[in-house]
């Protein structure tokens, strides 16, 4: 059902590029404060309600949570060792992630509030697929209203204009969201070029991979430039400054053929197997199963000795799609994960897309993400077009 949907979308999105190829285009708080797109000032955590450290929730909505989004800056924050971190859905039961995977929530949200009745002092809101989820909208509405610094990662963005707290502020999201987000939030000022930006007590990023810098600078702000750096070395990450060019972020005629080629070549499709066990890194399995699962060639699925949950190496809890012997096998296993430095599984993982399936499908995962992966120019007569349908974009 999934793959007759994509291709609907594709197709579509293929019919309209080909028709319009010739068209172009203060703070308080705990917040961190931005004077310009480029440049961001960080001011340091203030304890509140007698805590030694801040809270921070993750907050994942049950049907269709985007994967990078939600587990990276979780298990940034769970490395940073400087905050107390949880991974909260809105209801019970699994966590469906997009585009592969699922976990199991430590907590739903009204755990949470029994827990934590004064509120979260950081709340990272990743994007869904059902924005609007009253539910949701409202806990996120009233973690703000409770003192809370809002970090909407990639098009969790939508989910805070849906809770009513981007009217008259500045902002950022997805590159291929601007259309969408201009029309439903006017009042909102949105800029470009900027991996994180920050007004006040909300922050919002562009696509999934500013997840990363943006975690990172939220790890400054809590606990200072040292130990930012120290995570950041941990990881396999050199910076984690805003700047960011969203100009080469477009959707091309080529890229479009691409999309159509890879799904419409069902035979051609794979599944494939990532090995998991107690203590995988989180990180590393988020970057590398969102990646090959964007490649309309190939979906991502955990594989593990037993289909009970296990706790991944900061404490999350996955939930595997197969173990051995059972009917649904992956057509073959992918390497096995390194921990060693996990940020750095994405930029492995493009270079495998590449040589398996092209540059053309790697590029096509680069530019969901928003992963500034020095995407090759395409072709001198292939216009780069506005967005007209999503690509399965976070």
């Amino acid at each position: 059902m999934r793959q007759l949907w994509l291709l609907s979308g594709v197709l579509c999105a293929l019919g309209a590029a080909l028709l319009t190829s010739g068209a172009r285009e203060t703070a308080g708080g705990n917040g961190l404060l931005a004077s310009e797109a480029h440049t961001a000032v960080l001011t340091r955590y203030q304890p509140r309600f007698g805590r030694s450290r801040p809270v921070v929730a993750v907050i994942g909505e049950n049907r269709m949570t985007e994967l990078i989004d939600y587990v990276v800056p979780y298990g940034i924050l769970q490395q940073s060792a400087t905050a107390d971190v949880l991974a909260v859905a809105t209801r019970e039961g699994p966590l469906h992630m997009m585009p592969a995977l699922r976990f199991e929530a430590q907590a739903t949200i009204e755990d949470f509030d029994r827990r934590f009745p004064e509120g979260a002092d950081y709340l990272i809101v990743p994007a869904v697929h059902h924005s609007q989820d009253a539910q949701l909208t409202g806990w996120v509405a009233a973690q703000y209203g409770k003192g809370a610094t809002v970090i909407g990662v990639c098009d969790g963005v939508l989910v805070l204009g849906h809770a009513g707290l981007l009217q008259g502020l500045r902002a950022t999201g997805h590159w291929y969201s601007e259309t969408e987000r201009r029309k439903h939030f006017p009042g909102t000022r949105w800029h470009s070029n900027s991996r994180y930006l920050v007004d006040g007590r909300i922050v919002t990023t562009s696509g999934a991979a500013a997840a990363v810098p943006a975690s990172l600078a939220l790890v400054e702000a809590i606990a200072g430039t040292a130990r930012a750096t120290e995570v950041a070395r941990e990881l396999g990450v050199t910076e984690w400054s805003n700047i960011h060019d969203s100009r080469p972020f477009r959707l091309s005629l080529e890229d479009y053929y691409g999309a159509a080629r890879n799904l419409l070549l069902f035979w051609r499709h794979e599944t494939l197997g990532i090995a998991v066990a107690p203590g995988v890194d989180e990180i590393a399995l988020a970057l590398t199963a969102d990646a090959y699962s964007r490649t309309y060639r190939s979906t991502a699925v955990s594989l593990a000795t037993s289909r009970a949950p296990l706790l991944t190496r900061r404490g999350l809890r996955l939930l595997p799609d197969s173990r051995p012997g059972s009917e649904e096998q992956p057509d073959r296993l992918l390497p096995a994960l390194d921990p060693a430095h996990p940020i750095t599984a994405l930029e492995l993982t493009l270079g495998a897309i590449a040589r398996e399936y092209g540059e053309s499908s790697a590029r096509l995962v680069a530019l969901q993400l928003e992963y500034p992966r020095a995407l090759p120019s395409t072709s001198n007569n292939v216009p780069a077009l506005e967005p007209g349908a999503r690509l399965g974009a976070p």
